[in-house]
């Protein structure tokens, strides 16, 4: 997929992100937004999985680590033909198929349970290393947001990774900068991140996390590298191409409401119709 299809899906996925915690009324917008770009890439370039058979033994894997953001990988999912996109609308609604964190019991498509901040590394590690013990060829991608770094757990998963030599284990820090109580600087810093993966024998890359090149290049690269894993820092706007949410840390759990939408709408109208003008 060239790179202009790719800034077409991401467009509707941020499109289905907004429409999807409109209709919920809560929710995770900011995050959501700020991945969307990556979640993009994966699921229409990168991974190797297949939406008529969900659980193929050789796809490749995906652990969404900060699970709150789970609307863009629903979006994604359902653009993949995983479910109707009409689920989306039905987001944490009770009974439904899509709730406020990923469920791979509930959900096709979804490879791991995830909410608990921190866990998702460690499983995808555990994911990377079964692939080595049993012989299998399928890679693991996991998405981490930066203030989910801060937590302990996510480094002892890190050092086991760099130990294991874990080469099919790709790590992406959604590098957005704010978290539910402000600026991760100001929380807690994980500065410099870069310097910690690296100091768990990573092999780290650095993008801009919306630049579709970039993170193409940085994809590739890791795909070339051996006997280390990769962590892909990829440095994002929170609420990305919605006006009044981008670089807004209020706009970290909070559903966006009927004005609020349709002004979020109207702005992803307009990035949509420059796309088209390319």
């Amino acid at each position: 997929m060239n790179k202009l299809d790719l800034q077409q899906k991401a467009n509707q996925l941020r499109k289905h992100i907004v429409t999807s915690l409109h209709a919920a009324k809560c929710g995770h917008p900011g995050g959501s937004l700020s991945a969307a770009d990556i979640v993009t890439y994966l699921y229409f370039e990168e991974m190797n999985v297949d939406s008529g058979n969900p659980k193929k033994g050789d796809r490749d894997r995906f652990v969404l680590s900060k699970g709150h953001v789970a609307p863009a990988l629903y979006g994604a999912l359902a653009m993949k033909g995983y479910f109707p996109e009409e689920e989306l609308l039905k987001l944490r609604k009770t009974g439904a198929m899509l709730q406020g964190h990923p469920d791979m019991k509930g959900t096709p498509g979804v490879d791991m349970s995830a909410g608990s901040l921190g866990q998702g590394i460690s499983v995808a590690a555990g994911m990377a290393l079964s692939a080595k013990l049993s012989g299998e060829a399928y890679r693991v991608y996991t998405l981490l947001g930066d203030g989910e770094i801060q937590e302990g757990q996510v480094w002892e998963a890190a050092m086991f990774a760099g130990h294991k030599k874990l080469d099919n284990l790709v790590v992406i820090v959604d590098n957005n900068g704010l978290q539910i109580d402000g600026d991760v600087a100001d929380v807690c810093s994980p500065y410099p991140i870069a310097d910690k993966f690296k100091a768990f024998n990573f092999h780290v890359i650095e993008i801009d996390g919306h630049d579709f090149d970039a993170i193409d290049a940085a994809f590739k690269e890791a795909r070339g590298v051996k006997g280390m894993p990769t962590a892909i820092v990829a440095k994002t706007v929170k609420g990305k191409d919605v006006s009044f949410m981008e670089n807004e840390a209020s706009w970290h759990g909070a559903a966006p409401n009927d004005e609020q939408y349709a002004i979020a709408m109207a702005d992803l109208e307009k990035v949509g119709e420059a796309l088209c003008q390319k």
